[in-house]
This record gives C-alpha cells, structure tokens and sequence, in this order.
C-alpha cells in the first residue's frame, strides 16, 4: 500500500504530504543546481517540479536544498554521549546519517556493547548504521573487556542496519595472514570493509588493498593519501577533535578524482560538535578553501551513500529517502531546515522533534581495579629511557630517547624537561596489570589526569607530575564508576561520570560539554599545554598509531610492531 501511494502521489493523482516550493536544488547526481519544487510522500521524495499539490506546502523562496550529510566514520562515544543526545547535537546542523563503528563500547563489553548502540541508535531519529568492529582487542598487545571472532561477527552481519566490516586496525595482520584476521575478511567479502593502515606503503600497502578492504581514513599527507586512492581506496578526508586533516589533504582533491572521496569526522569531542559542527562543518570549510561547493557537498552525502551501498540516500530524486537540509547561503552552509524521512526535526540550529524515552538498558559494570595493588614506581634499569612525544593536534607520537632522572634507585617525573609520568591499568578483569612508561609534550607542572576513555582496549589512563596525585587521580575515577578527573594532589578539581561503560553518559550534550569544559580548564591550569588533553590521552594508549604508545602490557613500538623495553 506504501508504493501504491507514493506512485499515485508521484503521478499527481493524490496530493502529497509535503511540498518545498521554490527551492534551488543541489542535484547531487546531475552537478546541476535546479530550480524546482520537491515532492514528498511519505518518507520518500517522489517528483521534482511544479503542478503538485500538498497537504503542507512551505515556500523556500529560492533557499538551497541538499542531501541530509552522512558521516562516513565516526566513533560516537568519542563524544561521551549516547547515540540520541549525539543526535541532538548533530540533526540540527544537518548530518542526518552517520556510519558508526562501535569498536569502542564493544572493546568493554563486546556484543553486548554492539546491541546497545543499534537499539540506543534506532531511538535517536536519525540514521545511525554500524560497521562492525573487526579487531576486538585491537592487537595481542593491550588486554580489553571482550574478544570478538568472526563467529562472533556473523551473528549480527545480516542486520538491517549493519553495512559490514569497521575499519581494519591489524594491518600486520592482514597483510601477513594472521588466521583470525582472515577468517573476518572471508566471512566479510560481500559487504563494505572499510580500514586502518596509517603509513603503510609500497609492497604491503598492495597486499593490504588486496584482501578486499576498500577505503582508508587515516592519511595525514596528500602523497599518502594520492597512492593509497591510485589503489583503489575511497579516501575518507577526516577532521576530529585533534586529527586535524581535512586542510593539508584538500589539495588531493580534484574535479576528476572528488567521487572517490569522502568526509568523516572519526573522533569528535562535545566542543567541537557544539562550537564547530560535524560533517557540515567539513564542507564550509571545503568551500572557504575554495572547493566549489557541488563538489563540497557530493563529499558529504552523495559519495558517502555510494561507498557504502545506501542507494537510496545522498541525492534528492524520485524514491529517495527525505533526507533534507535547507539553507539560505551556498559559501557559508548553514543549516536552517532539516527533515529525516520527510518530517521536520529541527530549525535554525535548535531540535524540534521531541526525544524519545530510551528503554532502561542493563549493562554489567565494567570497572574491576584491585586499588590496594596499584604501585606507580619505576625501578632504575638504566640511563635512558624511550619516551612517547605527544603531538598537540595530531594522534600520531613521536618515540623519544631521554635521559632518565634517577632519584633513590627509582626512574622520576622531570618537570624542567617536560617528563611525566604515564600509567595504563588494566581495568576489565582485575588481573593488576600496569604499564609504565614517560611522556613528553603534556605541559603539566603539578596533579595529574586520568579517565578510563583509552582507544581502544579503554584501560584506565593516568598521566602525572607526582606519584601521590595519580594515585588520587585513579581513585576519583573508579569513585565514579568510571569517567575522567582532573586532581591536584588529594584535591579532585573536576569530574565527568561516565557510567556507560565508562566511556558515555545518557545527559545532554550541553551538560556534558560544560562539565568538559572545565575538565580542559583545570588540566590546563595545572599546566597542561594540550588543547584538549584528556583527547590527546585517550590516543596514547593506542598501539595501532605510530609511533610509540603505552598499554597495560607496557611500552609498543608500533612502526615494529612489537612490544618493546622502557629501558635502552
């Protein structure tokens, strides 16, 4: 009975549910900007141009009309909220999908944490389909709450909403035919893979584009970026909250080349979402750079669609979803009507569809820390010690060799020098284990910061100035189930409850970002010389991103692939 009716309100012969008159369409498919009225039945566009009638008409008066913007890859509680507050935040500025892969929860709580997302998803009215996670723990070099095999995998692959395998992290693993690694290729040939291979080159770069994986969001140079897409690669341009990296690749991007790219925002923190925006922010930027603004905007939807099979998305045409923005000014996009599935949802920036109650969900608890084993010294070994170099807005570091300051038989924090100290905890199993390790380019001068967001096993991270206030650190954190804090000494300056796994809370966006707010600001006013520190921590347990990072099994040299000693 549903196409019936849309047919006859195609035809005319009913009259439609809502009509947009006068719009200048952005003909995502056509590279055309067309003036029209758009037709809507149901939730589906059914004809473009004039002589319909509706049983709501709004005059445009000449506004633009685009595609809703779909996110090709982002981690959604990397902005600390559940799939509807994350909505709320983004559906008013136009990103009305989002592609998802929720490697993040499941490395907790592993398909548990899987099954959560998609029915907290199908609440928050928009879009939200899911990749699922292909490396659960991401290597045998960190130890996380869950382990997923493809068997595990194929129980959700025929889902309505699964597109199909979430970006390949083990390149090793890939391209040396690592047996578990494989069987989740195979048992994903028929569907998307989508992946992770930062820096990988020549030789192995083939072989990793050989077994079937199909874009690439990790490049950080326009010549990484231009061999990786003279393979085959869909290249997914990225702006996170500290992977800055849409600006040094727009020059990749050309008229001949720009349908085989696409924009991704992988990690965005609740201030950039609130001040900055998400995908749409990604194409006023584009077109401030001087990228025409069809070309812009097909990056942001049109493309996006295409990669990942969701034909009947990121085009305004006949049978396509209603899935639109409305805007006044094609330089400076900014979303003033935005309709999911032909309904209007939100308006000048601010939701107007109601939320939807979210079903209480029970998840276990997933903080085990045995507190009273928790020891913070570093025995002397040697002279030297290697060093991770945080980089301010990157998630690549550097792998340092430092002098070591030895105090009583014991390796210590420098100030002078900028060396702090950097502990990992396992925290899913109670097992006690510690990595150790220093770190430089955090700024501290005293206190310490912790929080148990660690990409991606998620053990609980602690960087500090002093023994005794990253004791209190980690204590404030498991006192609230979880989250991130701020501390100086035995005084704990500022708070965020994560008690979703101990990576999302289910409060509002807004409450969320003031209470980070002041999380940045007391790290900063303890020294912290990071724009935003607790995301920059949150990357340097990732041994999948050169060059050195630190796990609860301690020091990874990522470049080799191997774990390596503290001690040169």
């Amino acid at each position: 009975m549903e196409l019936v009716n849309r047919l006859a309100a195609a035809r005319g012969v009913v009259q439609a549910d809502l009509i947009l008159r006068n719009a200048r369409l952005i003909d995502t498919w056509a590279g055309e900007i067309v003036e029209t009225d758009i037709v809507v039945s149901g939730d589906r566009v059914v004809a473009l141009g004039k002589g319909y009638a509706g049983a709501e008409e709004i005059d445009l008066k000449g506004r633009y009309v685009c595609p809703g913007f779909i996110d090709a890859h982002v981690h959604i509680e990397s902005s600390l909220c559940t799939p509807p507050q994350f909505a709320r935040a983004v559906l008013p500025r136009g990103v009305t999908s989002v592609v998802t892969d929720p490697h993040e929860i499941a490395n907790v709580l592993g398909m548990d944490g899987i099954r959560y997302m998609l029915e907290r998803g199908a609440e928050s009215g928009m879009k939200m389909w899911v990749m699922l996670p292909s490396c659960v723990p991401a290597t045998h070099m960190e130890t996380s709450g869950a382990r997923l095999e493809a068997a595990d995998l194929e129980a959700l692959r025929e889902h309505e909403r699964v597109l199909g395998l979430a970006e390949v992290m083990n390149y090793p693993g890939v391209v040396y035919g690592d047996e578990g690694m494989l069987d989740k290729l195979e048992a994903f040939q028929s569907r998307v893979m989508d992946g992770h291979c930062p820096a990988l080159t020549g030789k192995e770069l083939n072989a990793y584009v050989a077994a079937g994986i199909r874009s690439e969001h990790e490049c950080t140079t326009v010549e990484e970026a231009r061999e990786k897409l003279r393979l085959g690669l869909t290249i997914f341009i990225r702006e996170g909250t500290t992977t800055r990296n849409l600006k040094p690749l727009l020059p990749l991007v050309t008229p001949m080349n720009h349908t085989r790219l696409c924009f991704c925002t992988d990690d965005r923190q609740p201030n950039s979402l609130m001040d900055e925006g998400s995908i749409d922010f990604m194409v006023r930027t584009a077109i401030d750079q001087g990228m025409d603004p069809i070309m812009a905007i097909r990056m942001g939807t049109l493309n996006t669609a295409q990669h990942f099979r969701l034909y009947d998305y990121g085009v305004v045409a006949p049978g396509k979803f209603a899935d639109l923005v409305v805007f006044s000014d094609l330089q400076r996009l900014q979303a003033e009507m935005v309709f999911v599935n032909g309904r209007l949802v939100a308006q000048d920036g601010v939701m107007i569809a109601p939320a939807q109650a979210p079903r209480p969900i029970r998840l276990k608890l997933s903080l085990n820390i045995a507190t009273q084993a928790l020891d913070f010294r570093i025995a002397a070994g040697g002279q030297r010690v290697r060093v991770i170099g945080g980089v301010g807005d990157q998630v690549v570091t550097g792998h340092l060799v430092m002098e070591a300051r030895i105090e009583q038989g014991e390796a210590v924090v420098d100030l002078e020098r900028d060396l702090l100290k950097m502990v990992v905890i396992e925290r899913h199993h109670g097992s006690g284990k510690m990595g150790k390790g220093f770190i430089n380019g955090f700024g501290l001068k005293r206190g310490a910061l912790a929080g148990t967001v660690g990409h991606d096993h998620h053990n609980l991270i602690v960087i500090g100035a002093d023994d005794a206030s990253m004791q209190r650190a980690v204590q404030a954190v498991i006192e609230i189930g979880g989250g991130l804090a701020a501390v100086d000494g035995d005084q704990v300056l500022a708070t965020l409850p994560l008690p979703v796994a101990g990576l999302m809370t289910e409060i509002p966006l807004d409450q969320v970002r003031r209470e980070y707010d002041e999380l940045i600001a007391q790290a900063q006013a303890l020294g912290s010389t990071m724009p935003d520190p607790f995301m920059a921590m949150s990357f340097m347990a990732l041994e999948v991103i050169p060059k050195l990072k630190l796990t609860d099994v301690g020091l990874v040299d990522v470049e080799q692939f191997k774990e390596v000693d503290l001690w040169m």
